[in-house]
């Protein structure tokens, strides 16, 4: 019975050491496939990005997000997909902000007036005479100043602005052949602006008499002469025909606007860091694409213009923007939300 037992005893220790012996076989073979895999770079993982705008094709900024899905999709490999929807067909254009906060959508155009609702000093960027020319906006908010802008954004709203896209800028246009030179030239004008605080008075600021009427009523006010003039985009000078009721265009640059493309900040930080790069080198392909579209169609339609019969002025940009800025300043209810010290690292670059 015992050489029973003794045998029984030594078959399970060998069984033991051969168990021992294998395990390190087993963890060095682990360890070599870990260690090859490090050396290729983990995968990024695949992502679809959401993309929803108003734009309709053949507008510039409809182009850029195309530009943006081709690049992203692109230089990733396939791993970034980017579902795009345009035209409003997926969310309206008041929805799209509370859209891009929950997730809904990914990526969005914000403009600085629907951000500063959550962000009360934003509206600086829509006052009148903050940038003086595109070059003037593009050099702030595409460069350290905006990346200061779009960082205080993510902390307080939790959603990222990537880059500054140009909308377009505001001229005077009139009903009379006259020349706007500085802002005395526009007293005694009834100047067309929307129907809110903010735009009645950058009219008066500009030294006009501002009127509210509605877009859809007026170029029948132009034609009738119950304004004198209005002030609008030349992109929206031409589409809504107003030339033919006009006699002039003064480039006065007192609104040089843009649009934001900014990503729900969860996705984003979901995206790993090379996704991240190649989403902000697609950007900035889409961003130049959509300014280098709006730019040009600015100076082509100042020679359509004067082919139409009107004439083309140009104010002094440095006169009306001291005499501007000072009524905001001036304008302590106007003013009271602003970030100063982002206000003047602005102006500082427009000198």
């Amino acid at each position: 019975m015992r050489k029973w037992l003794a045998l029984l005893l030594a078959i399970v220790m060998v069984f033991a050491m051969a168990a021992c012996t294998s395990e390190p076989k087993a963890t060095e073979t682990t360890e070599a496939s870990s260690s090859e895999g490090s050396t290729a770079g983990p995968a990024d993982k695949d992502v679809t990005l959401i993309f929803s705008v108003n734009a309709v094709p053949g507008d510039a900024h409809y182009e850029a997000m195309m530009k943006f899905k081709e690049v992203a999709e692109a230089k990733s490999n396939g791993s970034i997909k980017v579902d795009t929807f345009h035209s409003g067909s997926l969310f309206k254009q008041d929805q799209e902000l509370a859209a891009v906060k929950s997730g809904q959508a990914d990526i969005v155009y914000m403009s600085a007036s629907w951000l500063s609702e959550s962000s009360p000093w934003i509206s600086m960027f829509s006052a009148g005479y903050m940038f003086k020319s595109y070059d003037h906006m593009t050099a702030a908010l595409n460069g350290e100043v905006g990346q200061e802008v779009f960082n205080k954004v993510v902390d307080e709203q939790g959603v990222r602005p990537l880059k500054a896209f140009y909308l377009g800028t505001r001229q005077i246009n009139l009903v009379k052949d006259k020349e706007i030179k500085v802002p005395s030239d526009l007293n005694g004008i009834n100047l067309r602006m929307p129907n809110s605080d903010a735009w009645l008075f950058l009219g008066k600021a500009l030294g006009a008499n501002p009127t509210p009427i509605a877009f859809s009523e007026l170029y029948m006010a132009l034609q009738t002469g119950t304004v004198d003039g209005q002030d609008n985009p030349l992109p929206t000078v031409q589409s809504a025909k107003f030339y033919e009721v006009t006699k002039s265009i003064s480039i006065t640059n007192h609104l040089v606007d843009s649009v934001w493309p900014t990503i729900n900040e969860a996705k984003w930080q979901s995206l790993s860091d090379n996704q991240k790069q190649i989403v902000l080198d697609a950007m900035e392909e889409a961003r130049a694409l959509c300014d280098d579209l709006n730019l040009s169609r600015e100076a082509e339609l100042i020679e359509f213009f004067k082919e139409e019969g009107l004439n083309v002025y140009y104010a002094d940009i440095d006169a009306f923007s001291e005499e501007v800025l000072a009524k905001y300043l001036e304008n302590k209810d106007m003013t009271a939300t602003w970030d100063m010290d982002l206000f003047d690292k602005v102006q500082e670059l427009g000198k």
